[in-house]
Parts: C-alpha cells; sequence; structure tokens
C-alpha cells in the first residue's frame, strides 16, 4: 500500500488525529506521524507512533523521506501561513518543503481567525499550488463559540486520503465536465430580481471534486455567495438565458451537471428604470424560461453523461424527480428535499439520493464535498459500464 505522512499540529483538534492515523494503518498504509512540540502538548507524539505501529527512531530523517502522500491534520492558521511562506521551523513545515507528492491539509482554528484576509490569503496560495482542503466543519468551537473553523472529521479526511492516492486511475481523468452552480437571477426592473436562496456550495464542491480527479472543469456560476474553487475555468452567467447559452454551447463535454438553481419563470417585461414604490399594488406577470436540462437531453452526444438536480419540497418530491429524469432524458437525477433548514439550499451539508436506470441510492447527511465524491462515483460509474451513452 501506500506510504503516508501525517503531520500534526498545535490545536486542539489533535486528538482527532489519532483516530485518522488508526484508519489510515487499517487500510493496510504505512503511516509516518510528524508531531510538532506544540501538538505534543495536548496528545504525545509516542500515542501517534504507537498507533502507528512504529518506533520513534525508525528512520532518521523520516520526514524527509519519499512518501505517497502528505496529509496534515489539524492545520492551524499559525502551521498554515508557515507552509504559504516556506518557513521551516519545525519537522511537519521541513516535511511540506520536501513533500513532492500530494498534499492535504484540515485547517482547524477559530471561526475569526479563519475568515481573517491573511487567513484567506494564506489558503488561496496552498490552492493556487495544488494543495488540497478538507474542511473546515460548521458547529461548536473548543473555545465556546460557534462557527466556520471546526476539523473535518477523521473518516472524511480518511476517505479524501483514499481518493487523492487513487486519483491516478481515474475514470475522470482527462475528460471535459461542466457544471453549473448558483441560483440564476430574474431582473424585475433596474434593482430588483426574482431569485433563489442557492449559494452554490453544492456545484462548488462538484467542480473541485471533478477537477481533483483529474477533469477539465469549466463551472458556470450565477451569482454564488462563495468562491469558487481554483483551477477551474469559470464563466459567469447571471440569468437562465445566459445560463443556457453558456451551457448548450458546451453541451458536446463529456459529463454536463445541472447543480444551478435556475429559475422556471421570470417576469414577462422587465423594467430598464427602478419601480418607485407607492400605494399601488404592483402586479407580475411570469413567463416560463428555458429548459436547459430538457433541450439537453434532446441533444445527441456520443459518450456524454447528464446530470440533472431536482430540489423539491413535500412528499411527492421523490416521485417528481424519478419524473424529471425520464421526461428530460438524463442519465442521472440527484433529489434532494430543500424543506429543512439543515441541509440544501446555504447549508453546509446536504442529504440526496441518486437516481439513474440502474435503481436509486440513499446518500446519508454528509459535508456536500463527500456528496460531491458520492455523485461522481456514480457518475464514473455510469461512464465506464454504460459507455457513457445518454439515456433513452
Amino acid at each position: 500500500m501506500a506510504r503516508v505522512l501525517v503531520g500534526v499540529t498545535g490545536g486542539i483538534a489533535a486528538y482527532k488525529a489519532c483516530e485518522l492515523v488508526r484508519l489510515l494503518v487499517r487500510a493496510g498504509h504505512e503511516v509516518v506521524p510528524l508531531v510538532t512540540p506544540g501538538a505534543d502538548r495536548f496528545v504525545r507524539a509516542e500515542t501517534f507512533h504507537a498507533l502507528a505501529r512504529r518506533k520513534p527512531d525508525a528512520e532518521l530523517y523520516p520526514h524527509l523521506q519519499r512518501a505517497d502522500l502528505y496529509v496534515i491534520a489539524p492545520l492551524t492558521a499559525n502551521t498554515l501561513a508557515k507552509l504559504a511562506y516556506g518557513i521551516a521551523d519545525n519537522v511537519v513545515a521541513e516535511a511540506a518543503l520536501a513533500h513532492e507528492g500530494s498534499l492535504l491539509v484540515a485547517p482547524a482554528m477559530n471561526t475569526r481567525m479563519w475568515s481573517h484576509p491573511a487567513t484567506r490569503a494564506n489558503m488561496e496560495t496552498l490552492r493556487s499550488r495544488g494543495v488540497e482542503l478538507v474542511g473546515p466543519g460548521e458547529g461548536d468551537l473548543a473555545e465556546g463559540e460557534s462557527g466556520i473553523g471546526r476539523m473535518a472529521e477523521p473518516v472524511e479526511i480518511f476517505e479524501r486520503a483514499q481518493a487523492l492516492l487513487g486519483a491516478s486511475n481515474t475514470v475522470l481523468r482527462g475528460r471535459t465536465v461542466v457544471v453549473t452552480a448558483g441560483g440564476t437571477r430574474e431582473p424585475i426592473d433596474a434593482v430588483r430580481f426574482v431569485g433563489n436562496r442557492s449559494s452554490g456550495r453544492m456545484g462548488t464542491a462538484l467542480a473541485e471534486e471533478a477537477r481533483r480527479r483529474g477533469a477539465d472543469v469549466t463551472l458556470i456560476a450565477s451569482n454564488m455567495s462563495i468562491d469558487p474553487p481554483t483551477g477551474v475555468h469559470v464563466v459567469q452567467a447571471p440569468t437562465a438565458a445566459d445560463l443556457a447559452r453558456e451551457t448548450l454551447a458546451r453541451a458536446d463535454s463529456d459529463v454536463v451537471v445541472m447543480a444551478a438553481a435556475v429559475a422556471d419563470y421570470r417576469p414577462a417585461e422587465a423594467r430598464a428604470d427602478k419601480r418607485p414604490k407607492d400605494d399601488a399594488a404592483w402586479d407580475l406577470r411570469l413567463e416560463p424560461t428555458d429548459d436547459i436540462l430538457r433541450e439537453l437531453g434532446t441533444r445527441s452526444a456520443n459518450g456524454r453523461v447528464l446530470v440533472g438536480f431536482a430540489a423539491e419540497t413535500g412528499e411527492d418530491g421523490l416521485v417528481r424527480a424519478r419524473e424529471k429524469r425520464t421526461g428530460k432524458n438524463a442519465d442521472l437525477v440527484v433529489y434532494n428535499d430543500v424543506g429543512g433548514s439543515d441541509v440544501g439550499f446555504e447549508s453546509a451539508d446536504n442529504e440526496v439520493v441518486l437516481i439513474s436506470e440502474a435503481g436509486e441510492r440513499k446518500v446519508d447527511r454528509a459535508p456536500k464535498s463527500r456528496i460531491a465524491a458520492e455523485i461522481w462515483d456514480e457518475v464514473e460509474r455510469l461512464l465506464e459500464e454504460n459507455g457513457g451513452r445518454a439515456a433513452g
């Protein structure tokens, strides 16, 4: 199996790294723990060596030896800054400079530290160098606050590590992929619009996972509230008409994933100026927008896989999602119930049902990055087992 370096830095989340080491060892990997003095104050280095079934002095310079993957979990704001600037004053930072393979980092810090411009800039620097990011998640933090900053769970980090170790064999490598994300806005006048609450998180996670698997990715973005991932080509498409034009122009891609929440209706007449507020009622007449998924389904594309999303509410949502797959000639439809506040729109998590001709598979609630990986696993199955043949 693979040789994996696990760097542990000085945060309270260091205890979670114990489970990560255990999972990697159980999967058959040779694990080399690298523990900073700060981390040793939380969890002794001997604990990690025991879990790795490795003597502390097995090698004189273990951090400088060849490795297939380097995982740093937790990654503190301090070590993040060191990696961005090439500072090598401890074993974890030194190993990062010497390592020539994939680097996976799991940030963990206070939510205000994570959102600080310096931290964001440092993270973007690492992204631009090809560093893979998992987390951070949202929830209660050690100091009693709540927000984004929790280290990803060990099983999620482990799964990303496994995926990175097997990325060279992915079916998506070299394929052209189009992902739409966000929510369209249809102008009412110069100020107001008809829109929805889609943040673009799911589409962004899908684009990032496809890039990680080696695909050539175009992200068609509609008013996203989060930054797009690095390493993908981004095309802005604020309205449904813009999204239709940009997506249909790339209809011959190997995979098209319609994750954006496209407005079903738009105002029949949009004013160029702002309508002044008064006491009179304002009746809006709405007309349907173009059905992009249906149009894609009617276009013959040898080997293409077409994926649609069905964001529904109510007990009949799954029924409508099934009808959407057959009625719009899609290979795969991802159904999610957006009626709740804890999954779907604007949430970091999702819970979906994958619907294809072969059947249905539920994916329980998980971070959207993990949901994205499950969706791409299904797409790769379609590309490989069904030859990427369009449905119907």
